[in-house]
């Protein structure tokens, strides 16, 4: 306990009255920040029966899709995976170039072996890690009281990606990895990490960034052994890379579609977007959903205990992601991070209260 009776995990618990103002008014900044630049009601004007808006971002997550499918078809019928992606892609029209616009070939392999049971295996892997977060939050101080919700949201963070149309996204599972993993880790037991984090880094390098923060945190603690799995997990996916793109490259022809650029700079958009478009806030009025979207990042701020320090980071790291890379028709890519990223709603009480308190009670 801190002088005065509160908790250690209260981050914000004893900050000065002026500290304590100036981060709910940056909050209240943030919030109309993601207000102002949520994208306005589509005009009802139809065009060839839908918006062009609307019909646009429709058509491009279904033809993503079904690529996925149809590259996993080829591979369980004995087509080399990197001869049916790429020519899937040219087919379609899809960019092959670089050769990173190829996705890496370790989901198509998995779904092809599973068969069927792919939706059986993507729920059990959510339960799971569901499982894994309830003794988590147990362990961590102040974490007890607020397991059952913390889980709740957590599934809520899910929700969308266990819907069986999604099998073939690899962030869908890359998420749920990456969830399993944080569930399982305790510094100085991190093996069942390692091998949850390795699998979600192998199906999308969009990982990479959740591997090198938990590195850097096991550095933080002079955990040396530690840090050092983490960065000999990072030089076998930068060799996995290596041979991904020698695989590509020999089929490039060069009339090959080249992709557009990723840095779009989108600013609150691109992460409030993302997070929406990945959830189920995507079904409230868009100028509603964006400030919500915000508020489980909030909430992650004021608990400071070892997992809610590390979901800030990871979720405040993510999210400048959003905002500086990936274009409108790239919002998937929060896929790897909604789960966690929801299940700070669970201290979102915790948060304002300590400010409030701080900043306005006698």
């Amino acid at each position: 306990m801190e002088p005065g009776g509160t908790p250690q995990w209260h981050r914000f618990a004893h900050w000065p009255r002026g500290a304590a103002r100036a981060a709910l008014a940056a909050i209240v900044v943030l919030l109309l920040w993601a207000f102002l630049s949520a994208p306005l009601p589509l005009p009802q004007t139809p065009v060839n029966g839908a918006n062009r808006t609307a019909s646009a971002v429709t058509a491009k997550r279904d033809t993503d899709l079904a690529l996925y499918d149809r590259v996993s078809e080829r591979v369980v019928a004995g087509d080399p995976y990197y001869k049916a992606a790429v020519e899937e892609q040219r087919a379609r029209n899809f960019p092959v170039r670089p050769a990173v616009a190829v996705r890496l070939p370790t989901l198509a392999f998995l779904t092809g072996l599973m068969g069927g049971e792919a939706e059986g295996v993507i729920l059990l892997l959510a339960v799971i890690a569901a499982a894994t977060w309830y003794v988590r939050l147990a362990a961590e101080p102040g974490g007890d009281p607020r397991k059952v919700i913390g889980v709740a949201c957590l599934i809520i963070g899910m929700a969308s990606g266990l819907n069986p149309k999604y099998l073939v996204l690899h962030e869908v599972w890359a998420g749920l990895l990456v969830a399993l993993a944080i569930g399982v880790h305790r510094p100085g037991k991190w093996g069942w990490a390692l091998l949850a984090a390795g699998g979600a880094l192998a199906i999308r390098e969009h990982v990479l960034p959740f591997v090198l923060l938990l590195g850097a945190m096991a550095a933080w603690r002079r955990d040396w052994r530690e840090a050092g799995a983490w960065g000999a997990l990072v030089l076998a996916f930068l060799g996995y890379m290596a041979w991904h793109f020698s695989k590509v490259d020999p089929l490039l022809l060069p009339g090959d579609r080249p992709s557009d650029g990723w840095l779009a700079l989108r600013g609150m958009r691109g992460l409030t977007g993302n997070v929406v478009e990945t959830s189920p806030l995507q079904f409230l009025p868009a100028l509603i959903a964006a400030p919500l979207a915000l508020l489980p990042l909030v909430g992650w701020t004021g608990w400071k205990s070892p997992l809610g320090t590390f979901c800030t980071l990871l979720c405040a790291g993510y999210g400048l992601f959003f905002m500086i890379a990936g274009r409108d028709n790239n919002f998937y890519w929060a896929l790897v991070v909604t789960p966690v990223w929801f299940a700070g709603l669970a201290f979102l009480p915790l948060t304002l209260g300590s400010l409030w308190r701080r900043a306005f009670a006698r």
